[in-house]
């Protein structure tokens, strides 16, 4: 049996995160990217995986209009500041900024060529913008209330611009401005044709038509040959935008294979367009005659209603460029992707992908099938959103349940079903089946909340639901996979009392024999099934308890509890086996992996943890979310691990423990094929090369003792030149931090202090600016290089004190300057030596005559006889020293000044 390898690390892929909090977005040209409002920030979101590409961050202010330039490079937001900002999408800066307008910019549009930006406001202007210069070029007044939609004329040659507004009461307008230097009059026509606010406007494929939708629940169609009304066309729904259809877009051939089968031959000048509103159905209209040709049967929208009563479904949408289909957008910021077919002398409208731009607080979630490609979450909703894993778009949703749904479990029937059951604040239980996205079952009985519900493991025909009611309930569904035709009430085959308060997690054992609950009550028990008799009750916590789970190999069972503890208890006694402290918030969940020997936990301090289990040790801990991690998903198979909570971002933990060892196995041998190298590289004195394997194997102590071999050299310059002439900036960024570290050790600092001023001679100050968080390195450089300074500095004054003491000891620095010169000029020193002698026998000269004066003759000559004496030992000392002088010795000058003072003793 191939030995059990324990789990070291988990590796995060962030798989659902928010993106979208509402407002305005924007579709690239080619559909590859949106760029979305997200509360104070934009999101630059990947359309095939809904994957954040970057993000810029705003003034703090929320988004109110955003747009793109013609080749998608530059973006233009504005927010609730009145802020105008231009950013650079390749770099992600801001390149620009003015303000202009004295109330918030509700809307935005680019001119084709790029150069022009149109600005509309609620202090009821219109603005035209200079891109390159920030100036205005136009301003526009007329508008009787907030400027809803604004757009310039898609024909360069027409130079044109639209917008609309609710100008208040019964009355909303469209106004056409010339915005060429040619005509004097701005504002062209006033079309009146809506009483209520335009939200919508569009141009015709051939440039004149102009369609203009309102809540007034009209599409007006108007002729810009003359600003007339061609046509109204009457909706019945509150129209949130309308979208005209390209004569060569996949919509309009399968709209004319509509036309042609029914054989209603639409004229040459038949107009298409889109319209959405506030029911949440996509509806295609022609102008011929205003007829409806194509309405949805069934909405894929959940409507929300706001506070004054009215519906919301669609607020947007958009015809996507390289005929992609249409892109809708709805009211609780999901991205309905639509292309639409003629099969089988029907049109149908496909939903291709869905995109959730939030998904609110993530209660619960499961993986969906045994190949655990989808993956079930339970939200802040009465639905259920199953995603697609591999382009994290939601698959299908699940609908019937009157309140949030606040658990589910799945299981695959053995009949190969995949089987999703939901437990709701409607106090009812649902049973779904995946594939038909329909309700099989219904189970009432419980009288409050269903908090906590399990599929059986074994025989997978009955489950159990928790309720804040107290009670347990288990629920057969034996019978029912066969008839989905419509959803039948489940029977309860047994129900305890199980707690005395909320029942928050139910667990069944793998056999299927027992069921274990846990409760506020801070307790849990276990429960023999199928009649539910109690076997055992788990006291120990000081909390309540928030997860159970049974080990898939032991006889026991894990608890998680709000005081910060998880806790595997013994079913044969109720006795605590182990306790794992560790969390510093309440544990919500934790569950058992690698075959019962290690455990995963979340909880509420947003820390997910790795234990294992017989070390009750720690592994590893990973902070990926911003707040509580209510659900925890572990899959069956690969034990993929997913994670949600109240941050809305969901996350996907895929198993690195083999990879990372495989990973540190390459880099240790490529770390010793680098270490052959850099050995090589030295024996071969190539310093710029050793330098250089060095930084690659990240080396700092191998590369002070290089830089420090270097130093001692000559012609050291050249070499360290060479080895970082080649460096760029991240090496350089290295290289810096590696000399603040060094530059801390009074020891080392010669090294730092030689290798940075040679960085400073090579690298211009403009390159070193450039390097990232370079302020915050030389901010560490500069104190310790003050303080090096400051050291030298006493040094050297403590050297003038020794040459103060030098000089003070004349008797010492004569002969040095003496030995110095004969060294310098030995013949010089030869010819000056007689003179020496007779200097100083003309001075006992002068002293004897002194003397003789004040004594008798008699002692004179003895007197002269004892300086005799003396001038001769004086000469005899005098040629010992040259002659040592001439074969070059050096005495020190301890030695020196020994002697001298030797000989004035011999005088005294």
């Amino acid at each position: 049996m191939e030995s059990l390898r324990l789990k070291t690390n988990y590796r995060c892929v962030p798989a659902l995160q928010q993106f979208y909090t509402g407002g305005p977005y924007v579709v690239s040209s080619d559909g590859s990217f949106i760029v979305c409002a997200c509360s104070d920030s934009i999101k630059i979101v990947d359309s095939a995986n809904a994957s954040i590409k970057s993000t810029l961050e705003g003034d703090s202010e929320q988004v109110t209009a955003l747009v793109l330039g013609p080749d998608d490079k530059l973006l233009f937001s504005a927010s609730h500041s009145r802020q105008i900002r231009v950013w650079d999408l390749e770099t992600l800066k801001c390149v620009r900024s003015w303000k202009g307008h004295e109330g918030p910019v509700m809307c935005m549009a680019v001119d084709p060529s790029g150069g022009l930006l149109a600005t509309g406001g609620a202090d009821r202007k219109v603005l035209v913008w200079d891109v390159d210069g920030g100036f205005c070029t136009h301003y526009f007044k007329g508008h009787g209330g907030v400027v809803s939609c604004i757009m310039f004329h898609p024909d360069p040659e027409k130079q044109l611009l639209f917008s609309g507004s609710d100008d208040g009461g019964d009355n909303a307008t469209v106004r056409v401005w010339d915005i060429s230097k040619t005509k004097r009059k701005n504002c062209i026509a006033t079309l009146d044709n809506h009483r209520s606010a335009v939200t919508s406007i569009a141009v015709s494929e051939d440039g004149w038509t102009l369609l203009s939708a309102g809540r007034d629940k009209v599409v007006t169609l108007w002729d810009l040959h003359d600003y007339s009304n061609k046509k109204t066309v009457i909706t019945n729904e509150a129209v949130e935008s309308v979208c005209a259809i390209g004569v060569g877009s996949p919509f309009a051939s399968s709209l004319d294979s509509h036309q042609q089968n029914s054989k209603k031959h639409a004229a040459s000048q038949a107009l298409y367009f889109v319209t959405v509103g506030e029911r949440g159905i996509v509806r295609i209209w022609s102008s011929e005659g205003a007829a409806c040709l194509f309405e949805q049967k069934a909405s894929d929208v959940t409507n929300s209603v706001d506070e004054d009563g009215s519906r919301r479904g669609f607020t947007s949408a958009v015809m996507l460029g390289s005929n992609q289909g249409l892109l809708c957008v709805t009211a609780d910021q999901q991205f309905l992707f639509y292309s639409l077919n003629w099969t089988e002398e029907l049109l149908q409208l496909s939903l291709t992908k869905r995109l959730v731009g939030y998904n609110e607080e993530v209660v619960d979630m499961k993986f969906v099938g045994d190949d655990e490609k989808f993956l079930a979450l339970a939200t802040n909703l009465e639905q259920v959103r199953v995603y697609d894993l591999a382009s994290m778009s939601c698959s299908y949703v699940l609908s019937g349940h009157t309140e949030i749904i606040l658990c589910l479990d799945t299981c695959v029937s053995s009949s190969g079903r995949n089987l999703i059951v939901t437990g709701s604040k409607d106090n009812t239980v649902r049973l779904w089946e995946s594939e038909s996205t329909s309700c099989i079952g219904v189970g009432i009985g419980h009288m409050g909340a269903v908090g906590a519900i399990a599929f059986s493991k074994r025989k997978r025909d009955f489950f159990v639901s928790g309720s804040n009611d107290h009670t347990l309930k288990v629920w057969s569904i034996d019978g029912l996979l066969d008839d989905v035709a419509a959803p039948i009430n489940l029977k309860a085959k047994a129900v305890v009392a199980a707690h005395d308060k909320d029942i928050n997690s139910v667990a069944i054992a793998p056999n299927d024999s027992l069921v274990c609950s846990g409760s506020q009550d801070r307790t849990a028990c276990v429960w023999r099934l199928p009649d539910l008799v109690s076997v055992v009750v788990f006291k120990g916590h000081k909390r309540g308890i928030w997860s159970v789970e049974f080990s898939p190999v032991d006889q026991c069972v894990v608890t998680a509890s709000g005081d910060k503890t998880i806790r595997i208890w013994a079913i044969s006694d109720g006795s605590c086996l182990k306790t794992f402290e560790g969390h510093t918030s309440s544990v919500l969940r934790a569950l058992f992996v690698t075959r019962g020997t290690q455990i995963v936990s979340c909880g509420a301090d947003g820390l997910v943890k790795l234990w294992t289990v017989k070390s009750n040790e720690c592994v590893a801990t990973y902070d990926n979310h911003e707040d509580k991690v209510w659900a925890l998903a572990v899959g069956r198979k690969t034990e993929t691990l997913a994670t949600g909570g109240s941050d809305a971002v969901v996350n996907l933990w895929l198993d690195s423990t083999a990879a990372d060892k495989e990973e540190a196995f390459r880099k240790e041998e490529e770390g010793v094929l680098k270490g052959q190298e850099l050995e090589n590289a030295l024996s071969d004195a190539d310093y710029t090369k050793a330098v250089r394997i060095a930084f690659e194997l990240q080396r700092p102590h191998k590369l002070l003792e290089l830089f420090a071999e270097l130093c001692r050299k000559r012609g050291a310059e050249d070499h360290v030149d060479r080895a970082l002439k080649a460096f760029g900036n991240e090496e350089l960024r290295l290289l810096f931090n590696y000399i603040r570290e060094w530059n801390t050790k009074p020891k080392l600092c010669y090294v730092s202090q030689f290798v940075l001023f040679r960085v400073f001679n090579i690298f211009p100050p403009t390159d070193l600016v450039q390097i990232k968080g370079i302020g915050e390195l030389l901010e560490g450089l500069i104190p310790y290089s003050q303080r090096h300074f400051g050291r030298i500095d006493r040094l050297v004054r403590s050297t003038f004190l020794l040459d103060f003491i030098l000089s003070g000891m004349s008797v010492i620095e004569p002969e040095t300057q003496q030995t110095k010169s004969n060294d310098e000029f030995p013949l010089r020193s030869e010819i000056d030596a007689p003179d020496q002698e007779n200097g100083i026998e003309k001075k006992d000269h002068t002293i004897e005559n002194k003397s003789a004066s004040k004594k008798r003759k008699s002692n004179k000559s003895r007197h002269e006889n004892g300086i005799e004496e003396k001038d001769q030992t004086l000469e005899n000392d005098t040629a010992s020293k040259k002659k040592k002088s001439k074969h070059g010795s050096h005495k020190k000058v301890k030695d020196v000044a020994y002697n001298k003072v030797e000989s004035i003793q011999l005088q005294a």
